[in-house]
Order: C-alpha cells, then structure tokens, then sequence
C-alpha cells in the first residue's frame, strides 16, 4: 500500500508519497495557510486529494506537526501554529476525508524515519534530538515510536539544564513555556544565537558564530565551548535515563561535523559510567526525515 505522509511547519507544508518499499512516488509544498482553522482543514484536505489524484490508488496518511495530540480529548497542544491548539484536528480531517489519519510531533516523525532506515537503522533503542529553532526530540524503542499518555515523550528540551549555575552559564534564561533555564534555551539554534548577543553585545547567526570560531574570534570560541559543555550535560541524562544505542541529530546545528568530534568528551563526565557507547550521528535523510517518518506512522 502507499503511504502519504504530511509535514507542517509553521510557513510550509511538504507531502510525500512512498510506496510500499519507501521508494519516494511523488513530493510537494505548499505554503502553510494561517487564515485561521476553518481554512487550514480546507486547504489540508485539498492537498491530500491532489496526491489522490496522481497516486491512482489508496494511500495512508500520516502528518507531522510540531504539537501534541492529547490523550484525553484528542485536541491539539503545545503546537506553533496557534489556531490548531484546542482543537480535534486528527478527527476534523479524518470526518473531511472519510478515512484514518494518523498523527504525531515533528519530532517523533524525524526519529522514527532515522530509527527505520536511517542513521539509527537496526538499532534497538534510538532518540532523535532537533537541534534547530526549538530543541525537540523523539523515541524509538525496537522501530516503535514511544508515546506516552502525556503526548511528551522524549521533550527533553524542556528539562532543566542539568548543573546550571549562573557563574558558568550567566543569568537564568526564561523560556516561553513559563519556567526558567530549559535546555532548549541553551542548545537550540535560537538559544545560541540570543545568548551570544547576551554575553557580547554582537548579533550573529549560529552559523555566524562557528564561522567566527573557526577564523580565531575568542568570544566565539568560548561560546562555541560552552554550547558543547551545555549539550554534553543535556545529553548524558538522556543517556543515564534511556542508554540508547544511538543518537540521531537533526536542525541546523547539527550540520556543524565539529559537533560529534567534541561531544563524546563533554558528555563523558556526567554518564554514570566510564565511557560513552552510545553513537552520535547526523541524520540520513536530512530536511526529509520529518516527512518520511510521517509516511511510516500507520505502520508504526
């Protein structure tokens, strides 16, 4: 059977259509409608029928989104196009449709995608983390995709930075979700970039600031180092919580090769254990892993 699965960001949407092998049938984007909730179902399900037209044959669906569906009344949450959260968008779409619709975060679908036949294809434990605006992340336990009843699993970014103190990593970050000091607010690509500010007084983009490193700029560099201390921290209670076989890295920042040098030594010291075994690695399918792990979800 074929399976079509959906990506929504908050300015695109992306749909691809995989056959019964994975083997990619057909993929388009459209803009992300923002005219409210009524137009986005319209404009979905409008998407999904010009894919029913070329593939000819029945297909599954599958859609990412970066929000959670709830457990307890079906509605959307935590989602950054605002006027899906509060409400029942799997079963809108489904009743617009009139067949299934599975659904899951962004981030879980990038994870399961790696975890299938990417970077962490054949291992038995593998988390994803989202190394980009947000600090995302996802679990995939034996090719099954972790979801709990709270719709969280593996939003590791918004723990608290493990070992804060403001001597070493500056004044408390508040973060939107209302607490102070998560994760995301240092690891992030968003993070990086706004704390460089803080601390210099020089507005750069990440990929600024490693330039800027690599070229001898102190400050960059010590930012640079910081960054690499802060995820080391992050990451090694992932590891003592889940010991996964593998790590999958996906976002801007994890395009940045120095990463998977430096962060075996950052992550070592905070393992409750000797050595880091678990591997660190780029995602295989790259920008696509969103979109392919949202095709594999009704399997899944």
């Amino acid at each position: 059977m074929l399976r079509l699965g959906l990506d929504i960001g908050g300015t695109k949407m992306e749909g691809l259509l995989l056959d019964a092998a994975g083997n990619e049938r057909c993929r388009r984007r459209i803009a992300t409608p923002q005219q409210g909730y009524a137009t986005f179902i319209e404009v979905v399900t409008g998407f999904i029928r010009g894919f029913a037209e070329e593939a000819g044959a029945p297909f599954s669906i599958g859609i990412g989104l970066p929000g959670a569906v709830r457990s307890d009344n079906g509605c959307i949450k935590n989602a950054n196009c605002l006027f899906l959260n509060g409400h029942p968008l799997k079963a809108d779409l489904e009743a617009a449709l009139g067949q299934p619709v599975w659904m899951a975060n962004d981030a879980d679908c990038f994870t399961l995608s790696e975890a299938l036949d990417g970077a962490g294809s054949g291992a038995n434990l593998v988390f994803g983390v989202i190394l980009g605006t947000g600090c995302g992340g996802g679990i995939v336990a034996h090719q099954r995709l972790l979801v709990g009843p709270n719709a969280i699993s593996g939003e590791w970014g918004h723990n608290p930075l493990p070992g804060y103190t403001p001597q070493f990593d500056g004044p408390a970050q508040p973060c939107y979700c209302g607490r102070s000091n998560c994760i995301e607010r240092f690891v992030s690509g968003t993070g990086f970039a706004g704390r460089f500010v803080e601390r210099h007084g020089r507005s750069l983009s990440p990929q600024g600031i490693l330039m800027a490193a690599a070229e001898g700029d102190a400050e960059a560099q010590a930012h640079y180092g910081h960054f690499i201390h802060a995820l080391g921290r992050s990451l090694a209670s992932v590891i003592n919580l889940l010991d996964p076989d593998v790590i999958v890295f996906g976002g801007g920042l994890s395009n940045v090769a120095s990463l998977y040098e430096d962060l075996p030594a950052a992550i070592t010291p905070w393992l409750f254990t000797d050595r880091c075994l678990t591997r660190l690695l780029p995602a295989r399918h790259g920008d696509s892993s969103g979109v392919r792990g949202a095709a594999w979800l009704p399997q899944r």
